[in-house]
Parts: C-alpha cells; sequence; structure tokens
C-alpha cells in the first residue's frame, strides 16, 4: 500500500537498555492520569439518565422522558432527550480542557511533565468534589470547567511523558497504558452509576467519586522522576544521564543521551515554537497533530461513551438494562485496549489503523440499517429481546475495534511523531483538536439524533471511511523508531519525501552528529 513505509532499520539507531521495573512502575503511575478522562467518560452518560438529577436540575427533560413526548407533543424517540443546557453539562468540559491545553503546553515545556501531572490531578479534584456537592447549575458547570482543566492537563502530558520515559520497543505497549486507564475509568464509572442508580442521590456518590482517581494521580505524581528529555531541555544534563540509566538499566546510554542533548540544542534555536510548528519541516506532524484528533472524535465513539445509557433507554431499553448494557459495553473496551497493548508495537500502527477503520464502518451501518428499519423516521417502535441483543453485540463490536485501533493510538501516534522542539506545541495542538470536536459532538449529538434519526450512524461511518482512506495512504509505519529517530519515517515515505526539505533535520540525519557515531 502507498503508505506501507517502513524506514530501513539499519539506519535507525538502536540504543542498549532492558525494560526495567523502574520504568513500568513510573509508567504505571503516570498513567493513571487516564483514569481522570475515563471516569468522566462514563460517569457523564449514567448520570444524564437518571431520574433524580433529572428532576433536580433539568426539569423539563425529566417531563419530557416521562411523558415520552418532545416539546411539540408528538412521540418521537428519537427527541426524547434534545435539550441544549443538558448538553452543555456533558460538553462544557471540553471547551474548558481545549482551553487549558494551551496553558499546559507552556507548563510541561517550562517546568517539565510532572508538574503538568500534579496540576491536573489537583483540577480534577476540586471540580469532582464541586459537582458531588451541587445544589443548582452553577456549581454543575463551573464544576465541569475544573474538570476540564484537570483533563486538558492530564491529556497534554502524559501521553508525552510515557512516549519520552519508554524504551522504543515497548512504547506502543506503555503509551497505551494511558488509554488502558481510560477505558478502566469508563468501566469504572458504569459500574458505579449502576450500582447508585437506585438511589435519591445516587448521582452526587457517582460524580461526587472522581476525587478518587484526582487524589490517587496527586499522590502518585508526587512520587514521580520527571523524563530525561524534560531535564536535558532545563539544562539537566547530569540529571538526565543519571535518570536514563535508572530507567533503561545500564550505564552505556552515552549514545541516547547526546542525541538527545542535540535535539534539545536544535530546539532551543526555535524561539517560537507555535509560529515554527507551521514551518514546511513539521508539515507531516502539524497534520497529523490535527487530522487524527479530529477523526477519532468523527468515529462516533463519543456517542457511545457519553451517552450509552441515555442512547439504550432511547432505544427501548429498560432504565437498569440501559445502564447493564453500558456496562456490558465498558467491559470490552477494556478487553479490546489490551488486545492493542499486545499487538502494538509487533504488528504495527498502521494495520490496527486499518482494521479497525473497516470493523467500525460495517458495524455503524449494520447498526444503522437496524435502527432505520425498526424506527423509521417517526421514531416510534421498539426493539424485540432478539433484535436488542443483536444490536449490543453491533455496538460491542464496534467498541471493540475502536478499543484496540483509534483510541489508544489517537494519542500514541501524536505523541511519538513530534521533535523535542516542538513536542509540547504539538501534543497541545493534539489535545485542543481532541477537546473541541469532543465539546462539538458532546454538545449537538442530541439535536443531531433528534433531527438525523437513524441517518446519524451513516453520517458517523462516512467519515470512518475517510479516515481509514487517510491512513492508508499518509501514514507510516512507526513501531520500534526511537523518538528522536523518527524523522527517517518522513524521508522514506512516498508522499511526506517530496514535502518536506533535504536540509532540515528530518531529512539529513548528519545534522545531529549522527555521521560521527555508529549507526
Amino acid at each position: 500500500m502507498a503508505g506501507g513505509v517502513y524506514i530501513d532499520q539499519g539506519q535507525a539507531r538502536h540504543y542498549d537498555g532492558n525494560v526495567t521495573a523502574f520504568v513500568l512502575v513510573t509508567c504505571f503511575v503516570a498513567a493513571m492520569g487516564g483514569l481522570l478522562f475515563g471516569y468522566d467518560l462514563g460517569i457523564t452518560g449514567g448520570v444524564t439518565s437518571m431520574e433524580p438529577f433529572l428532576a433536580k436540575f433539568f426539569p423539563s427533560v425529566y417531563r419530557q422522558m416521562k411523558a415520552g413526548l418532545h416539546e411539540n407533543k408528538h412521540e418521537n424517540t428519537y427527541c426524547k432527550f434534545d435539550n441544549e443546557i443538558l448538553t452543555l453539562f456533558t460538553s462544557s468540559l471540553y471547551i474548558a480542557a481545549l482551553v487549558a491545553s494551551f496553558f499546559a503546553s507552556a507548563t510541561t515545556r517550562i517546568l517539565g511533565r510532572k508538574p503538568s501531572m500534579f496540576s491536573g490531578g489537583l483540577f480534577f479534584l476540586a471540580g469532582a468534589l464541586l459537582n458531588g456537592f451541587a445544589v443548582n447549575i452553577a456549581m454543575l458547570i463551573i464544576g465541569r470547567v475544573l474538570l476540564g482543566f484537570g483533563v486538558g492537563y492530564c491529556n497534554q502530558s502524559v501521553p508525552v511523558y510515557l512516549s519520552e520515559m519508554a524504551p522504543a520497543k515497548i512504547r506502543g505497549a506503555l503509551n497505551m497504558g494511558f488509554q488502558m486507564m481510560i477505558t478502566i475509568g469508563i468501566l469504572i464509572a458504569n459500574l458505579i452509576n449502576y450500582g447508585t442508580a437506585k438511589y435519591k442521590h445516587g448521582w452526587r456518590i457517582s460524580l461526587g467519586l472522581g476525587a478518587v482517581p484526582a487524589f490517587l494521580l496527586c499522590l502518585g505524581s508526587l512520587f514521580l522522576s520527571d523524563t530525561p528529555n524534560s531535564m536535558i531541555e532545563r539544562g539537566k544534563h547530569e540529571e538526565a544521564k543519571a535518570m536514563l540509566i535508572k530507567i533503561r538499566g545500564t550505564e552505556n546510554v552515552d549514545d541516547e543521551l547526546q542525541d538527545l542533548i542535540d535535539a534539545s540544542e536544535e530546539a532551543k534555536l526555535v524561539e517560537h515554537p507555535w509560529k515554527n510548528i507551521s514551518q514546511p519541516k513539521y508539515r507531516p506532524q502539524i497534520t497529523f497533530c490535527s487530522c487524527i484528533p479530529f477523526f477519532q472524535q468523527l468515529t462516533g465513539i463519543n456517542v457511545i461513551m457519553f451517552y450509552a445509557p441515555v442512547l439504550f433507554k432511547t432505544l427501548g431499553f429498560g432504565a437498569q438494562a440501559s445502564l447493564m448494557s453500558a456496562v456490558i459495553t465498558g467491559v470490552v473496551n477494556v478487553g479490546a485496549t489490551f488486545v492493542s497493548i499486545l499487538t502494538v508495537d509487533k504488528f504495527g500502527r498502521r494495520i490496527l489503523f486499518l482494521e479497525g477503520g473497516v470493523q467500525m464502518l460495517v458495524c455503524q451501518v449494520a447498526v444503522g440499517v437496524m435502527i432505520a428499519l425498526k424506527f423509521g423516521v417517526s421514531g416510534q417502535g421498539s426493539f424485540s429481546k432478539v433484535e436488542a441483543d443483536v444490536l449490543l453485540v453491533l455496538i460491542c463490536a464496534y467498541v471493540a475495534a475502536y478499543a484496540w485501533s483509534w483510541g489508544p493510538l489517537g494519542w500514541l501516534v501524536p505523541s511519538e511523531i513530534c521533535p523535542l522542539e516542538i513536542r509540547s506545541a504539538g501534543q497541545a495542538v493534539n489535545v485542543a483538536v481532541n477537546m473541541f470536536f469532543t465539546f462539538i459532538i458532546a454538545q449537538i449529538f442530541l439535536l443531531m439524533l433528534c433531527h438525523l434519526k437513524f441517518g446519524l450512524f451513516f453520517f458517523f461511518a462516512g467519515f470512518v471511511l475517510i479516515m481509514t482512506i487517510f491512513v492508508a495512504l499518509l501514514l507510516p509505519e512507526t513501531k520500534n523508531v526511537p523518538i528522536e529517530e523518527m524523522h527517517l519515517v518522513w524521508k522514506s515515505h512516498w508522499f511526506w519525501g517530496k514535502i518536506v526539505p533535504a536540509s532540515s533535520r528530518m531529512a539529513s540525519p548528519n545534522v545531529l552528529g549522527y555521521n560521527n557515531r555508529k549507526p
């Protein structure tokens, strides 16, 4: 395939080192930042389907749901939950995360990755407590904004931290620890929602328990060490060497250290990362840091993750059945992410992207057809037990495909392709685009469901087709390539090799002094 470029492994440097217990524990603690994001993704949809929560904060939606009527008094299943304030409760977090990602970029670059993770945990802790004790809409929204700042800081710093700490040969697996924690957070949230839904104030427990993973991240980050890349970036070369020895488990780290120092020296020549990231030599990075999160959100996955209980209830599942269905999809999500961790460094990123895209496309079209045949345009109808089971199987297959492809790879690839001089800026772009389109989808999904009806699933399927073609043509393979030698994949690519200037570091490793050292 045109995009299937694998760089000559003789070109890429291979550093000495082992997979140490220290780096595994460190990456596990850092990956807990994903718990925050996952817990919020899972908790929100369940809470917004709880009747006591709706009765207290969204009485019009509650009355509409109980009556089974839209505000125009014509029964329409698709429009049961269409309410702008209700969707603002979900989506306000993501616009806050978008804003926070730019502040987090500066914090990550100037102070290091560790302080950004701690700040993210602190913001999330405050937001979870505020939501748990909320007595009005204002408290809910302010709490969501604080949660958004927490998500923005963690999503900015954690993937970069994991990519920089991990050895190249298992970078994919360790980086995916972030996505694994997201899926575990979603599952835990679904289980909590299922358990608390029977209580009048169960929603308070669901929202307030978000403080637990936030506290764990704050506590864990106090004991983390920063990455060698970050230490060198801030002029701490001796500390960086000691850390490199510790995480690689060998004294022979001089080649890798020198490459990191050279990369840092070139990075210092870049006075304005936000201006320079738009230069031609960084065109591949800005393309993928923008397009991957854009497509990731337009897979339609957040339709499931945000609103699974609401969606299942809309399609005729009972209250407890809808929450249990969300738990089932959460279990599938965790299991499929584990599959990705085991395979990403063996088979590579491209094959997972492509297989996942095809499977998601098939499942979305099938779900759309089922809903069209049963509910039509009027939105009147219901599924039989067998049909509901088939629908659940299709949604689980869709979730599995996302969980071993676009879910984890959407964070892994952007975090590993950027050179040090634009890494913080590139990750900020990734987070900002991700959060912006997460906000858009969260804000308009219920409106789209009301107006597009079953066509919504075909809408997302169209984007899945486009993004799969995009990867097939333009994404080179990045497995087993040291993070500071990623420039070689662009030089070898059929398309990007024509775009990236031959004089840039990407195209000429000699600029970093590689010609003086053995490959």
